[in-house]
């Protein structure tokens, strides 16, 4: 919960309120943006162009 609260800014109700795997779902997406985010930081600028 505290992940997604945190990325998202949701108030701590409305996570709760989300299905378990509604919550896992945004828990895999949220972790996949990071990666994607994390790989372009670690790329040579160059290559980002």
């Amino acid at each position: 919960m505290a992940f997604i609260a945190y990325h998202f800014h949701w108030p701590r109700a409305e996570v709760m309120n989300l299905e378990h795997a509604e919550r896992r779902r945004w828990c895999r997406q949220i972790s996949e943006i990071n990666r994607m985010l994390d790989d372009k930081a670690t790329k040579p600028i160059e290559t980002l162009l």
